[in-house]
């Protein structure tokens, strides 16, 4: 039974995205890279929602807050006035340029060599990191959901290659050959799935709790667990209270704002004001985020008594917990779509890549629209096939959320330093952007993988030789021997702005930049954009304060 609901939701949503998507002209860049232009509000706001939420962050956002409680919230709450921003100032400038990729705006702005750098940091990043731990973490909820190993009567490790090849393969159709508007259309359907789905884990986790009564429950969980209830993070939490200011917001700027893979949905608008309203519709929705990645782990943390052998356990062991048999295929088709989604939302936005960036600009200059997308599809079909081969061998790489969140600070920063500059400044020139580029992910790279490790290791071995063993207090002192990471990137932000416009004091460019308006669609604004903006803006404010 689980098994045929599981399929028949899944078909469900292949066939009604066949459907919606058959009529748009995907052999040219327009129609298969941005659904024709044509994206509407809550398309854009699904798609956007679902290719953010995966396993890799239902997983590990909640067992951060099994850990450390509330305040690592702010993954999804913070993320909310980032997209206030990119609706308000980023969007209105992408769609009057008319662009298919971030990088684009780099090339007018800079020139080709920056657009190139930028492209491939991005798949580089895409490929070595981002895809395979998509796969990785989503065949791990799918194996354990059905139990694969004693299914198939197979080993852990074989059921692993079996769902990486499986959700791939199904992932790589859906994103190369039905292009963004399938994905889009998809991620529609499963958003609505996810977040019937993912309440009603924490729906059932507070009736247990209360014996039946949902406020019993949840009133139980508060009380005996204050701790676990402060909205700002310690200074040996995850994302201490203070990061907010520094790099937290800097890395939700990037997510949201250039990150190819998400901003790609808003470009595909068919005006600026389904835009800006898919945008904030979607940052509404993620203000209630935690209550499908925080508050189950806090849940977890109560059931089990803290007891469980990892954190990352927490969500799974929930899962198989609180949920009832008939809803476990429902729910294992939703997550399943999930999954699919980041993994084939990241594909699409790889072929754009290559196909706009890389093909058309250094391989086949003469391309026309038809063969750009036909190369565009066979690198997909490649990097498909890399990503599947990866996967099953980080099963190692540790806490795979913040793993995800340290590794892409090596190009993140970089990439937004010369967004912001390209979009403030009218006479820093390429050269500026180039230096940018690649001192931020040299710095980064040193910061992290060389000096971190170094000052860590040293201050932990001093503390070990004066007879401090508490586990407690290594993690107070491991927390203050270097930076946090978010500070790092804060520093590095400022650093790399520093270096580019000294450049262009010294070095201008001759000719300032202006930019152009293309008219591909219409960028007359939302009339409500700023009120709706400020709501939201407060409505996150009032949640941390209500949680302080």
């Amino acid at each position: 039974m689980q098994i045929l609901s599981f399929l028949g939701f899944t078909i469900l949503v292949a066939v009604i995205s066949y459907l919606a998507t058959r009529k748009t002209a995907e052999t040219s860049s327009d129609g298969y890279f941005l659904g024709g232009r044509s994206l509407t509000a809550g398309v854009i706001a699904g798609s956007l929602l679902l290719t953010n939420l995966s396993t890799e962050q239902i997983v590990g956002l909640n067992g951060s807050a099994y850990t450390s409680g509330l305040s690592v919230m702010v993954w999804e709450t913070l993320a909310a006035i980032a997209m206030v921003v990119t609706a308000v100032y980023l969007l209105p400038k992408y769609l009057k340029s008319g662009l298919t990729t971030v990088p684009g705006f780099l090339k007018k702005r800079f020139d080709v060599t920056t657009k190139t750098l930028t492209s491939i940091l991005f798949l580089t990043g895409y490929v070595v990191v981002l895809l395979p731990v998509i796969l990785y973490s989503g065949s791990l909820a799918i194996s354990g959901m059905f139990d694969i190993p004693t299914l198939l009567g197979v080993t852990h490790t074989q059921s692993i290659w079996i769902c990486v090849w499986g959700i791939g393969i199904i992932g790589s159709i859906y994103a190369v050959f039905g292009g963004l508007k399938a994905v889009a259309v998809s991620d529609s359907i499963n958003a609505v799935g996810l977040l019937i789905g993912g309440i009603l884990i924490p729906f059932f986790g507070l009736l247990l709790i209360g014996d039946g009564n949902l406020f019993d429950g949840l009133n139980i969980l508060v009380t005996e667990n204050p701790e676990k209830f402060k909205s700002m993070g310690s200074k040996t939490d995850p994302v201490p209270f203070y990061t907010i200011f520094t790099g937290m917001m800097l890395v939700q700027l990037f997510y949201w704002g250039t990150n190819q893979q998400i901003i790609q949905r808003a470009l595909g608008a068919k005006n600026l004001k389904e835009g800006q309203k898919g945008l904030l519709l979607a940052s509404f929705i993620k203000i209630l985020g935690p209550l499908i990645v925080v508050l189950p782990g806090l849940i977890a943390y109560h059931i089990f008594e803290g007891s469980l052998e990892t954190a990352d356990s927490a969500y799974p062991m929930l899962v198989k917990k609180v949920l009832p048999q008939e809803w476990v295929g429902f729910f294992a088709a939703v997550l399943f779509g999930a999954i699919l989604s980041s993994f084939n939302s990241v594909l699409n936005s790889s072929v754009t890549l290559f196909g706009i960036d890389v093909y058309k600009q250094h391989i086949n200059k003469n391309a026309d629209e038809k063969t750009i997308v036909k190369y565009g599809k066979t690198f997909g079909v490649i990097l498909a096939i890399a990503a599947m081969c990866i996967a099953p061998l980080i099963a190692n790489a540790g806490s795979l959320f913040d793993y995800l969140q340290e590794i892409n600070g090596i190009y993140s920063i970089p990439i937004l330093t010369i967004i912001v500059v390209g979009f403030t400044t009218k006479r820093v020139p390429a050269i500026a952007a180039k230096i940018g580029l690649i001192s931020g992910c040299l710095l980064y790279i040193i910061s992290q993988f060389f000096l971190q490790p170094y000052f860590i290791n040293t201050a932990l071995a001093e503390a070990k030789l004066n007879g401090i063993i508490e586990a407690s207090e290594l993690a107070l002192i491991e927390s203050q021997a270097y930076p946090h990471f978010l500070d790092v990137m804060a520093i590095l932000f400022v650093l790399n702005i520093l270096i580019m416009l000294i450049i262009g004091k010294l070095k201008p460019r001759e000719i300032a930049y202006s930019q152009e308006y293309t008219k591909q669609v219409n960028i007359s604004p939302w009339k409500y954009v700023n009120q709706v903006s400020i709501i939201i803006c407060v409505i996150v404010i009032g949640v941390y304060i209500y949680f302080a």
